[in-house]
């Protein structure tokens, strides 16, 4: 009878520890962004949230329209706000062409309406405070800045045809000149 318990135990205990193990290596590969990779041709994730005015915003509102989804780390940042602003001075450009822009960082609601009105931006953000969209789309990883390393959001671009499938996706984003970069990409 004892012996049963001991093998009990055992068996017990090593299920814990392969439970433990699975987990951690998880938590390892998503925090190094490598679980999900989306390529040009994958359906865009359908994603869901609120934007600066509380507006719920969903893939499927683009359904047959062309989008410009652009991943950014914050608000009122150098990087950023210029990224921003280069895009709202070529919103018509890419209208032109047919797109939509949307803009993706964990902001609030609050400080989406203070970044626009500060630099009246014509398009919407979306406030992912939860980084449910972020991590959907695999921005959400390991950076670095000035020695120090942190978790954060990868500034990248997703170009989305009016199907949901990613056409392109811009990963190494010239923040100055953002909307060349999109137009010369979509012109080749």
């Amino acid at each position: 009878m004892g012996g049963s318990k001991n093998n009990y135990l055992k068996d017990w205990i090593i299920v814990v520890v392969l439970s433990i193990l699975y987990v951690t290596i998880l938590t390892i590969i998503s925090s190094q962004n490598i679980l999900m990779k989306l390529k040009s041709g994958d359906k865009a994730p359908n994603f869901s949230g609120y934007d600066q005015d509380g507006n719920e915003l969903s893939l499927s509102d683009y359904t047959g329209k062309k989008l410009i989804m652009y991943f950014y780390p914050k608000d009122n940042t150098p990087g950023c706000t210029v990224e921003s602003c280069d895009l709202r001075d070529n919103e018509l450009r890419l209208k032109k062409m047919g797109y939509e822009i949307l803009g993706v960082s964990a902001d609030s609601q609050a400080k989406h309406q203070k970044f626009i009105s500060k630099y009246n931006l014509p398009f919407p953000l979306l406030a992912d405070t939860e980084k449910v969209v972020i991590e959907s789309f695999g921005v959400w990883g390991e950076k670095k800045f000035m020695g120090k390393v942190y978790n954060g959001i990868l500034r990248t671009t997703f170009v989305i045809d009016e199907n949901g499938v990613i056409e392109h996706i811009i990963d190494k984003v010239k923040t100055k000149t953002h909307s060349d970069q999109i137009i010369e990409l979509l012109s080749k």
